[in-house]
């Protein structure tokens, strides 16, 4: 078994604990990550180039999707480096300035992907509850309003949370016991009272979780309720499968991010292993299955993906 080197490089650094309690699920985790990580990279980034080059995918739906892809490559980029190169080495360590900078943009994209989700919850609702005046409400400043409003928001938060976090004395505690730099987890080195951290914390869980998923009730109970209102089940089954893919990925994120509140505090050893695999689905898992999602439930990725791989045969 291998040890973990708790001496940080400079005395103002951290030591990403991870999963070094268990190598042998870590040397496992080193092949899969690094797999998922691939596929996450070439599954966003052909979602980021399809919605470009082909004119259909010019539409609000493609546009935020196209966000999601972009935000999902560089959430995932925030952790998995730094991970995987922690799992081949003995030492764990990162700087206080690389700490506190993943923190801030791993929260920022995070936050970010909630408020999105909630945008294109409302697309759908516009698409099935108002399908005569989609092209009218949706218009491309709108759109590029809606998706700025989702980026400054994740982003505002962000800074909030890690300027707050960052200014807490550790008094000379630095091992985090996650693999990623995250604010619960800085909480816990703190050597004094945090409930205005706390406080604070949790009232941005209701801005940039509560509220956006409060958002996303209430247009998928418009849309089942227009729905049920169409005749044709042949009408009913395309409205369903137009929200599919963006409910069960909703179902995903936000199913993950919950569960992981569960173990935010873990005080036993197995509670900490599952947080920090919670941690790994949201943070990995979640990013990789987003463009799976659509592209296998939708026509029109399908046909783009034809398309472009026809032109590069001829």
């Amino acid at each position: 078994m291998r040890r973990l080197n708790t001496t940080p490089h400079h005395t103002n650094g951290f030591i990403l604990v991870g999963f070094s309690e268990w190598p042998r699920l870590e040397m496992a985790l080193l092949v899969v990550i690094s797999i998922f990580y691939i596929l996450t990279l070439l599954g966003n980034s052909a979602i980021i180039i399809l919605s470009r080059l082909d004119p259909k995918l010019h539409t609000p739906m493609y546009f935020f999707l196209a966000n999601l892809s972009f935000l999902d490559l560089c959430y995932t980029t925030s952790t998995v480096p730094q991970m995987l190169k922690n799992i081949q080495s003995h030492e764990r360590s990162i700087t206080y300035v690389g700490c506190i900078a993943q923190l801030f943009i791993f929260l920022s994209l995070g936050s970010t992907e909630c408020v999105l989700l909630s945008v294109m919850a409302f697309d759908r609702y516009v698409a099935i509850c108002q399908p005569l005046r989609y092209t009218v409400i949706m218009h491309p400043q709108l759109c590029q309003q809606l998706a700025a409003v989702a980026w400054i928001t994740g982003f505002s938060n962000s800074l909030v949370q890690t300027v707050l976090t960052s200014l807490l004395p550790r008094c000379g505690q630095y091992q985090i016991e996650n693999f990623f730099c995250e604010v619960p987890a800085m909480l816990q080195l703190s050597c004094v009272d945090t409930w205005v951290n706390e406080v604070e914390m949790y009232a941005a869980v209701v801005v940039i979780k509560v509220i956006p998923l409060g958002l996303i009730l209430f247009s998928y109970i418009n849309i089942v309720r227009a729905v049920i209102k169409i005749q044709s089940s042949e009408g009913r089954k395309k409205a369903f499968n137009t929200c599919g893919s963006h409910l069960l990925v909703v179902i995903m994120f936000y199913g993950s991010a919950i569960s992981g509140y569960a173990y935010m505090a873990p005080k036993s050893s197995s509670a900490k292993l599952k947080g920090k695999l919670l941690a790994l689905f949201y943070g990995l898992i979640t990013p990789m299955l987003n463009p799976l999602i659509y592209t296998l439930r939708n026509k029109d990725v399908k046909a783009a993906v034809k398309k472009v791989l026809g032109r590069e045969q001829e």
